[in-house]
């Protein structure tokens, strides 16, 4: 008989494992619970989680509830009566009387090797710090933040150029066998779930605005950590002669003879912008500098480096971010 199952997601991490589960003959998928639909993009139109678009084309049953907590959602689980929860980036905390009713408890996949990395971004966190390795682990939610026992765990290594997008397409691909082989491992009593240990517990809270601001006094490697982990949202931007802009670049190694127009091993401030050899280089921390590859002024088209140089008109000193 199929593990009678509700999945909870909302976003497009979610969505390989929704379909991944609903092509399994051992899983049946009673019910998808999703937020609401909502204004998005531009232009604010009303539209539909991913989530939700997969299901109604599936033909299974659609629950949107305002608020998880209410008591007309109590009475839908109730109804529906799931051997097991599936909940994967859902948006709304999840109340101990709903945990407490499906037999093989509340399934999670976490895109981090808990307990490192509990919270809402994960993903980008683990880039921004420089990681070169995390992973996804499969847990039975309790009333905390990330902080129920683990099940199962998939570990890889982050590629040195590879960005938060990137590796969240990766992670949610290789996510949806983990949830499915936690499931049969549950039901077979083969999984004993694993207390987490709090005292190594690091925290991956929601990105700010502010956060993609570059500081250029950081080494060069820890601004690129930066590019690649705001990515989509904030992105990485500084400013120029009172604008803001949108920045890509890599760090190169060493400052000074790359330059035409300075002497080798001169110090540079902060910020720095210096044209030579048909490259725009910033100067960084540390004697660092970053190879500027592309800028998008305020209400300006994405432009390459060489093209803002020219452009601007450089002269001597001037600065990102000043």
């Amino acid at each position: 008989m199929p593990l009678r199952i509700i999945f909870c997601g909302t976003p497009d991490f979610a969505l390989p494992s929704l379909r991944h589960l609903l092509a399994q003959s051992d899983f049946q998928i009673a019910g998808v619970v999703t937020q609401p639909d909502r204004p998005r993009g531009r232009g604010h139109a009303t539209s539909s989680s991913s989530v939700k678009e997969a299901a109604v084309s599936a033909g299974v049953p659609v629950y949107q509830p305002e608020k998880i907590r209410s008591d007309e959602a109590l009475q839908y689980f109730h109804r529906t009566a799931p051997d097991a929860v599936v909940i994967i980036a859902y948006g709304q905390i999840i109340p101990q009387r709903l945990i407490e009713i499906p037999r093989l408890g509340w399934i999670n996949l976490h895109g981090s090797l808990l307990p490192k990395y509990r919270g809402a971004a994960p993903i980008h966190r683990a880039i921004i710090n420089g990681e070169t390795s995390t992973g996804l682990t499969t847990m039975r939610i309790d009333a905390g933040l990330d902080t129920g026992p683990t099940l199962l765990k998939f570990e890889t290594d982050v590629g040195p150029d590879e960005t938060a997008p990137q590796l969240y397409a990766r992670l949610s691909e290789a996510g949806a066998p983990l949830v499915a082989e936690t499931l049969r491992a549950l039901e077979r009593g083969t999984i004993v779930p694993a207390p987490q240990d709090n005292s190594r517990a690091t925290f991956a809270p929601p990105l700010e605005k502010e956060e993609g601001r570059i500081d250029w006094s950081l080494p060069a490697q820890q601004i690129y950590n930066r590019i690649r982990g705001l990515q989509p949202w904030p992105g990485a931007f500084t400013s120029f002669r009172g604008k803001n802009c949108a920045i890509w670049g890599r760090p190169i190694l060493g400052m000074g003879a790359s330059f035409e127009a300075s002497p080798a091993g001169a110090t540079r401030a902060s910020g720095e912008i210096l044209a030579g050899s048909g490259k725009v280089h910033v100067a960084c921390g540390d004697g660092t500098a970053l190879q500027l590859e592309f800028v998008q002024l305020e209400g300006r088209k994405r432009i390459t480096a060489l093209e803002f140089a020219n452009g601007a008109r450089l002269k001597p000193g001037d600065q990102f971010g000043n």
